[in-house]
């Protein structure tokens, strides 16, 4: 019986591994392609670099962008892909967040309470086939209405 539950527990790690091997890893320094991103009614920043350390189940998002109407902007953010809660600051508002899967894409449903305002961020990263494109689409939701953004970044 302690050998059948040894092989039990032998092949679920085996794929959980597996598993964790046919999903892409994000992990680069990425750069915004300004020319096929889209902000809405936001004005694109000057630059936008993103790093991505991706070592599963730990993904760190490190963002900087520069000339933004709130001015320069650096955050990160340190995730891990169970769908645990993280709380960090964006911007000056408390934000939590959770990441998890959806297939091959990464999902990050995110909560902030700004000056009062509920907002929720829905985004969707996706890594081109080649790994070259980063594709990040975000739903944001907001008591005025809802807004969709596309920031495409290249790797460097």
């Amino acid at each position: 019986m302690k050998s059948l539950s040894k092989v039990a527990l032998l092949i679920a790690a085996l794929a959980a591994i597996a598993m964790a091997a046919d999903k892409p890893n994000f992990s680069g320094d990425w750069k915004l392609n300004a020319a096929k991103s889209d902000f809405g009614p936001i004005p694109a920043p000057a630059t936008y670099t993103r790093k991505v350390t991706h070592a599963e189940p730990s993904l760190i998002i490190e963002d900087t962008q520069t000339g933004t109407p709130l001015g320069d902007q650096h955050d990160t953010r340190t995730y891990t892909t169970d769908g645990k809660e993280i709380s960090y600051q964006a911007n000056g508002a408390d934000v939590k967040g959770a990441l998890t899967w959806d297939g091959d894409a990464l999902q990050i449903n995110s909560k902030a309470s700004i000056q009062g305002t509920d907002i929720v961020i829905k985004d969707r990263i996706t890594l081109a086939d080649d790994g070259k494109t980063l594709t990040d689409t975000a739903h944001v939701s907001t008591p005025q209405g809802d807004l969709d953004i596309k920031l495409v970044f290249e790797k460097q």
